[in-house]
């Protein structure tokens, strides 16, 4: 079931490419198009976190500690933006913003508990396998997509968050490996690691995402990166409550 599982994760990893759409796009056209898909990133964030993250480490491990551990991610991604990143653009011009690294950061790590799972439901059963690597190439989507908009308006080029997006995806890989040589082992690891990804993915949208949208001075975008935010929550929900549930 290795294989499977290799072959599942890697496909998964294939989803980071969403953005290849976006290169033979004018930058103007880009620009404009961005303002939207920042609105939705902060609503995949915030809604794969409290929709799909947070219960789904509840269900399985049960509510103690689990806030503490979501809150941990928060002051660790804070703590990481203050003293590792925030310096290099304290006076606002850099050229790459410090979201960018932490969204980078917290994917990967999502990535890679997607890997664990992946990994865990292919040794219980190859059909469980299947039917949860569709599952989270549904729920990957829309959160590449967020993931690629986050970089490229953090300052990477195109190409730059393309690639880094994949590397992040391959993090499953990663996860695979370690849920398959010990499977016995990682259920406490999960239970800290899904929600303390959580807490960071909480905080990127909360402090570096949604003040980005409220900077949006002309009227019609910051309306329509609202309805975007909005829709990117919905959708989320949706996937999470019944459209595609991962796990």
């Amino acid at each position: 079931m290795l294989l499977y599982s290799l072959l599942a994760a890697l496909l998964v990893s294939l989803i980071s490419f969403v953005g290849i759409f976006t290169l033979s796009m004018k930058k103007d056209l880009l620009d404009r198009l961005l303002v939207l898909m920042i609105g939705f990133a902060v609503g995949s964030l915030l809604g794969v976190a409290f929709f799909e993250m947070i219960p789904e480490t509840i269900e399985k491990f049960g509510q103690e500690s689990i806030f503490i551990y979501v809150m941990l991610g928060f002051v660790a991604f804070f703590f990481m933006e203050r003293y590792f990143f925030w310096r290099h653009c304290h006076e606002g011009v850099c050229e790459v913003h410090a979201m960018s690294y932490l969204n980078i950061l917290g994917d990967a790590i999502h990535n890679f508990t997607d890997g664990v799972v992946i990994s865990v439901a292919f040794l219980a059963d190859f059909n469980l396998g299947v039917a949860t690597t569709v599952a989270i190439i549904f729920h990957e989507i829309p959160q590449e997509i967020g993931d690629f908009a986050i970089m490229v308006y953090g300052g990477f080029s195109r190409g730059k968050a393309l690639w880094f997006n994949f590397l992040c995806g391959l993090t499953s890989v990663f996860g695979v490996l370690l849920g398959y040589f010990l499977a016995g082992a990682i259920s406490n690891f999960s239970a800290f690691l899904i929600p303390f990804s959580a807490g960071g993915f909480i905080y990127i949208a909360a402090s570096d995402l949604i003040p980005e949208l409220h900077r949006q001075k002309n009227t019609k975008r910051a309306n329509l990166s609202l309805v975007s935010f909005v829709v990117g929550l919905i959708f989320m929900w949706y996937i999470s409550s019944g459209g595609g549930h991962a796990h």
